[in-house]
């Protein structure tokens, strides 16, 4: 029955998904509109009133049912399940090469400069030849 009422710990759930976040208390609380220390006094409470709860939930970015059903044991599961399968950690790595991004982009502005800058001359000539 203990470890049951220690996995309803509703205060202890907002301060992992806090922590899991990497928000600090102060950044909640200013969320919240609210101090620090009130923000650890929710955390050290095993209850939250439901109203409070839809508040910290949406800023955590999660829902009120999110916080209530959190375990650890799952997200160290969908973790360890995602970050072992080595196809997957493919996926995280950069596809192409950021200087040849960047390199096109310089290209596409000289290009962009060159237009501008043959319209100007066009220009210069039709207003020489209606001053003639």
């Amino acid at each position: 029955m203990q470890t049951k009422t220690k996995n309803n710990h509703i205060g202890r759930k907002i301060s992992r998904i806090r922590e899991l976040r990497g928000m600090k208390q102060e950044t909640l609380a200013e969320e919240l509109g609210i101090s620090q220390q009130a923000v650890s006094n929710i955390e050290n409470n095993e209850k939250v009133d439901d109203v409070k709860l839809e508040e910290i939930a949406k800023a955590l970015g999660v829902t009120k049912e999110g916080i209530e059903n959190f375990s650890e044991e799952v997200v160290f599961t969908i973790i360890g399940n995602t970050y072992n399968d080595n196809s997957s950690s493919l996926n995280y790595n950069c596809t192409f090469n950021p200087l040849d991004k960047l390199i096109e982009a310089y290209e596409e502005n000289k290009r962009l400069y060159e237009r501008l800058l043959q319209s100007e001359k066009d220009k210069v000539s039709y207003l020489e030849k209606l001053i003639k």
